[in-house]
C-alpha cells in the first residue's frame, strides 16, 4: 500500500460506525486501519466468542459449529469433526469464476468484513481481526472471483476466498502482484490462521462484497452527477442556450432539492443574469434545458443511497448472531442484501440517464441544424483540409453505442431471484451482481462523459472565436484551462481513444473539485 507523506490518521475500529468515505479512504490506500486498544471493546469481542464456547461445552448443538450448513443444518458433525467445519466450508464455495476484483477492491471488501464483525456480536476471536487488519496493513489481499454470488446467505462464494487466504490457501493480491498465499505469509513469517468455530461462516455469510462494490458505486456516481452538471454548463455556453432556463424562482416552483441544487450550480457555472420579462431565446432541447431534472434525479437520490450503504456497512450481517449479554444465540437471515440490490439497481438506471443526456448534448454539438452555427462535427481544420477531416464524427457514434450498452443494462437484477441450495435459500437478493452491473454503467458512463467533455471543450472555444460571442465565465474558464493542461484541441483528425482512456481515468480519480461534495 502506498501510504502518502503526509498520512491520515488510521482508521480506528471499535464497533462505531464507519462512513462510505472512509471505506473508499482505505480501499483506495489513503489511510491506515488499526484496531482500538479500548478494553471495553476487546472485553465485547471475547465475550462473544466465549459464551459460544460456553454454549458449545454446555448445549453441544450449534447451528454452523456442530451441524452442516443450510438445508443440512439437521445434520450432526462428529465433535472429532467441529474443527474441520470451516476449513470444509471455505474449500467447497472455492467455484468463484469470472473476472477478479479490483486492489481496490478487494481492500474495500476486507474493511467491509471487519467492520461489521467488530460490532461483537458474530463470535469471533479477537484473533481474527487482528489477522484481517494484518492483511490490510501489509497490502496481501485476497484474489477474489466477481461471479458465484446470489446475495444471500450473503456472498458466501467471493468471500470463501477471504476466508481461504487468511488459512494460507488460494493466491493473494501481494502489493498489486499476483501470488499463491502461502508464499506471502511465509515470507513474512506468518502462520496461516486456524479458524476457530463459526469464525468461517462469519467470514463467508455476510454481505461484504456487495457492500464495498457499492461503496464504489455510490462515490462514482455522486462525482459524475457534479461532472454532467459542469459539462452541462460548457455545452449550454457552446451552443448559444438559453441560461435562463435555471432561473431561481422556476425552481422554486418543483422544489427537489438536488434538482434545484443542479439548477443553481449552472447559473453560476454560467454567471446567467436576471432573467428577463421575456426571454428572446425562448427554448432550448431537453438535453440543455431539463439537465437539472436529470441530474436532479441523482442529487436528490444520493443521501437516501448513502443511508442504505451505510446501514448496511455498519450491520452485523452474518447468521446466526450470539448475545453474549443476553445469553442467547439469534437465528435470522441479515445476510440478505436486499438493501444494496435495491440501490444498486435503482443507481444504474439513474447514472444511465446521465450518459443519455450527455450522449443528446454531443449530438447538438456535433450538428450544425443544431449548434447555432458551430462547424460541423466540431472539425477544427483549415478550410483548405475540411474536405478530408470529420472531427468528431466518430466520437458521437462510439458515446451513442455506449449510451445504449448502458441502457441496456438497467435492468434490474434484484428482481431474478432463483431458488437454490435445495431451497433453503429460496428467495435471494442478487445483490452483488446489482453491484457489478451499476459498475459496468457507471465505466460506460464515464467514457460517455469523457467524449462529451472533450468536445464540449472544442465547441466552447470555436464559440469563443466567432464574433459578439460573451466571455466564458470566471469558473468555466478555469475548468477549460485544467482541461487543455491534459488534452489538447482537436484541429487536424487524430485517434482520440487515448485522450478519452486518460479523460476515463481522471473522472474515476476524481480528478476536478467540482462545487461542493454534498
Amino acid at each position: 500500500m502506498t501510504i502518502p507523506s503526509d498520512p491520515c490518521p488510521p482508521l480506528t475500529l471499535n464497533g462505531d460506525p464507519v462512513s462510505l468515505e472512509e471505506v473508499l479512504d482505505v480501499a483506495e490506500g489513503k489511510r491506515r486501519v488499526r484496531l482500538s486498544a479500548d478494553p471495553a471493546f476487546r472485553e465485547r469481542i471475547a465475550q462473544g466468542n466465549a459464551f459460544l464456547e460456553t454454549l458449545l461445552n454446555e448445549d453441544g448443538v450449534v447451528y454452523g459449529v456442530t451441524t452442516g450448513y443450510g438445508d443440512a443444518c439437521t445434520r450432526a458433525v462428529p465433535v472429532a469433526d467441529v474443527a474441520s467445519l470451516p476449513h470444509q466450508l471455505y474449500t467447497f464455495h472455492g467455484c468463484g469464476l469470472g473476472q477478479t476484483l479490483s486492489v481496490e477492491a478487494a481492500r474495500g471488501v476486507v474493511l467491509v468484513r471487519l467492520v461489521s464483525l467488530c460490532r461483537g456480536v458474530s463470535g469471533v476471536s479477537l484473533e481474527l481481526l487482528e489477522h484481517l487488519v494484518w492483511l490490510l496493513e501489509h497490502d496481501v489481499l485476497p484474489v477474489i472471483p466477481e461471479e458465484g454470488s446470489v446475495g444471500a446467505s450473503g456472498d458466501l462464494t467471493p468471500l470463501s476466498y477471504l476466508a481461504a487466504v487468511l488459512c494460507g490457501e488460494r493466491e493473494v493480491l501481494d502489493n498489486g502482484r499476483r501470488r499463491p498465499a502461502a508464499e506471502a505469509l511465509a515470507e513474512r513469517g506468518l502462520t496461516p490462521y486456524r479458524l476457530k468455530p463459526k469464525e468461517g461462516l462469519a467470514l463467508m455469510n455476510g454481505t461484504a462484497v456487495m457492500t464495498a462494490l457499492g461503496v464504489f458505486a455510490y462515490a462514482r456516481c455522486a462525482y459524475l452527477a457534479r461532472l454532467a452538471t459542469r459539462i452541462t454548463a460548457l455545452s449550454v455556453h457552446a451552443l448559444a442556450g438559453n441560461p435562463y432556463h435555471f432561473d431561481a424562482d422556476l425552481f422554486a416552483a418543483k422544489p427537489h432539492p438536488g434538482q434545484g441544487q443542479v439548477a443553481a450550480r449552472l447559473r453560476e457555472d454560467l454567471h446567467a443574469p436576471t432573467t428577463p420579462r421575456n426571454s428572446p431565446r425562448l427554448q432550448d432541447r431537453y438535453s440543455t434545458r431539463c439537465a437539472p431534472h436529470v441530474i436532479g434525479v441523482a442529487e436528490d437520490a444520493l443521501p437516501w443511497w448513502r443511508q442504505f450503504l451505510e446501514n448496511e456497512l455498519n450491520s452485523a450481517n452474518d447468521n446466526p448472531l450470539v448475545d453474549a449479554e443476553g445469553g442467547k444465540v439469534m437465528h435470522g437471515g441479515h445476510f440478505y442484501g436486499g438493501h444494496v440490490a435495491f440501490v444498486m439497481d435503482s443507481l444504474k438506471q439513474v447514472a444511465a440517464n446521465l450518459a443519455d443526456l450527455l450522449d443528446r448534448q454531443l449530438a447538438l454539438l456535433v450538428d450544425v441544424r443544431y449548434n447555432h452555427g458551430l462547424p460541423s462535427n466540431l472539425s477544427g481544420a483549415t478550410p483548405e483540409r475540411l474536405p478530408l477531416n470529420h472531427g468528431y464524427k466518430a466520437v458521437q457514434i462510439a458515446a451513442s453505442a455506449w449510451t445504449a450498452e448502458a441502457l441496456k443494462l438497467t435492468m434490474p437484477a434484484s428482481v431474478f431471484s432463483r431458488s437454490t441450495e435445495c431451497h433453503n435459500q429460496d428467495k435471494v437478493s442478487m445483490g452483488t451482481i446489482a453491484a457489478r452491473d451499476a459498475l459496468r454503467v457507471l465505466t460506460l458512463v464515464e467514457q460517455v462523459a469523457a467524449a462529451t467533455l472533450h468536445a464540449a471543450c472544442q465547441g466552447v472555444e470555436q464559440r469563443s472565436r466567432q464574433p459578439n460571442t460573451p466571455p466564458l465565465p470566471e469558473r468555466l474558464a478555469g475548468f477549460l484551462d485544467e482541461c487543455r493542461r491534459d488534452i489538447a484541441p482537436l484541429e487536424e483528425d487524430r485517434a482520440l481513444d487515448s485522450d478519452l482512456n486518460h479523460l476515463c481515468e481522471l473522472i474515476r480519480d476524481r480528478r476536478w473539485s467540482l462545487y461542493d461534495a454534498g
